[in-house]
């Protein structure tokens, strides 16, 4: 098929592309798309190759296409353009990285990362909510508890290993889910799988993984290897069903489900991105294939775009309805409150088969200037803290540092995630970039066991650190006194 017939095909009327040197009629599939019709619209009659591949799983589009969409190959000598898809990779020119063995700690990857990175993918991973103020205090919050160590201990051995969601973990950390990790390296989830297994943690998949769960799945180092599945439900209640049956077969070992981003939050830095930029993409057809409207019409950013078709309305009745399309374990994503806690721990949510949460903001991308998760484990300290004995407790977001680990752990965390600083290891390096972020973390984990003089994970405690300085920072209810808000 030739370029320039494909070129014609660029309205809401007749919108074709080309992906990987095929070409498709993606016309009806338009107010599908769960993205929006937008993103495609702006590709309309062009080669959508490097837009489309690295957040879609292979096989999407024949899963929603018909065989007569699927249009046939394309010929490449027609391209008029040499930035096409059919220009070979090893042309493309790649920033300079330094030695791996030189890449110190989790900012030296950060730095690397967005060096490296095209734009819109590090707007993508580094955007968060607003003003950014509940990604730094994410960052900021752990340097506000001071460690205590001790002298005249037998620290020769130091033992990280523990249990999480009853799979054995060498490190009391996982990989939190952090979707399209192929905007980081080609191998993406897969890579990250790969680097989980000979690190001995676990790794959460993102429901928006940019690979299918069966090519995930497929890279574990042994059949044996935990993986949890991060679970957004979707108003079409019907996929996220088909998408569990899947799940449930494939060998995953827990269900997250996600709680935190019934809506996305305004983040400014992906959305000036503009994944894909601007466009003027629709209008009626007319001489020569097609009009685009005088009307440009610019693109959202990636993180609102992921959100497209997710559920804002699940309720705690809905846990009823997740225990039917499962047998596996479930951990709820996103408790901010020690009162969420409180219920989370309660004897009807544990019979749902609740076994842990996960203290998260998402990454400060949802309400800026809502806590950092280390506030709300203290928190639920001090209001409830039978949660911590009914629950595996696990925060994540902000963590940087084998001391934010032990810290967390200090406070009653089973375990601590890491999303980001685990893409930034992949940027650039792959699999082997996942895996010395997880060495460096784990040298740091045994460095600060050692100078508190503990040997194992379980006699870590609250005798360990001092966080004074964040009790005025902690939630405490105020008494109304009767107040009630005038009426204007």
């Amino acid at each position: 098929m030739d370029a320039k017939e494909v070129a014609k095909h660029n309205s809401r009327e007749s919108c074709w592309v080309i992906i990987n040197n095929v070409v498709y009629d993606v016309t009806d599939f338009l107010d599908s798309h769960p993205g929006g019709s937008k993103i495609i619209l702006k590709l309309a009659g062009q080669d959508a190759t490097s837009e489309y591949d690295p957040i879609h799983p292979p096989g999407t589009l024949e899963e929603n296409l018909t065989p007569s969409q699927i249009l046939g190959p394309i010929d490449p000598s027609t391209f008029s353009s040499p930035s096409s898809s059919t220009t070979p990779k090893s042309t493309i020119p790649t920033p300079p990285i330094p030695p791996l063995e030189e890449q110190l700690n989790i900012d030296d990857f950060a730095h690397t990362a967005e060096r490296i990175l095209p734009p819109k993918s590090w707007a993508y991973y580094s955007s968060a909510s607003d003003d950014l103020i509940t990604k730094h205090h994410n960052n900021t919050a752990y340097k506000q508890i001071l460690l205590r160590p001790r002298i005249f201990r037998d620290v020769k051995d130091v033992d990280t290993t523990t249990t999480i969601c009853g799979s054995p973990s060498s490190l009391p950390i996982f990989v939190a889910p952090a979707a399209m990790a192929r905007l980081a390296h080609p191998t993406g989830e897969a890579g990250i799988a790969e680097a989980c297994g000979a690190q001995g943690v676990i790794q959460c998949v993102s429901n928006n993984a940019s690979l299918r769960p069966e090519q995930i799945v497929a890279a574990r180092k042994s059949t044996g290897q935990p993986l949890w599945f991060q679970l957004y439900v979707q108003i079409e209640r019907s996929k996220s069903e088909a998408l569990l049956q899947r799940i449930n077969t494939l060998g995953f070992t827990a269900i997250v489900l996600t709680l935190d981003a019934p809506t996305p939050g305004k983040r400014e830095a992906d959305e000036r991105v503009k994944f894909g930029g601007e466009s003027a993409v629709s209008g009626t057809s007319g001489e020569g294939g097609g009009v685009k409207s005088a009307t440009a019409v610019k693109s959202e950013g990636l993180g609102r775009a992921l959100f497209a078709g997710t559920s804002p309305s699940l309720t705690w009745e809905d846990l009823k309805w997740l225990r039917s399309q499962t047998h596996l374990p479930i951990i709820l994503k996103g408790l901010q409150t020690h009162e969420d806690a409180a219920i989370a721990a309660s004897r009807e949510c544990r019979e749902l088969g609740v076994t842990g949460i996960i203290l998260s903001n998402h990454g400060g991308r949802g309400a800026d200037t809502a806590p950092p998760p280390v506030y709300t484990l203290l928190e639920i300290r001090r209001h409830v803290p039978e949660v911590l004995r009914r629950l595996e407790v696990y925060v994540d977001g902000g963590i940087r540092r084998g001391t934010d680990v032990v810290k967390a752990l200090c406070l009653g965390a089973t375990a601590v995630g890491i999303g980001r600083p685990a893409l930034f290891g992949l940027s650039g390096y792959g699999p082997e970039g996942v895996e010395r972020v997880l060495t460096i973390l784990r040298e740091e984990v045994e460095t600060a066991m050692r100078l508190l003089g503990v040997n194992r994970i379980d006699e870590l405690g609250m005798q360990h650190i001092n966080a004074r300085a964040l009790e005025g920072l902690i939630y405490m209810p105020e008494p109304d006194n009767g107040f009630v808000r005038a009426k204007l």
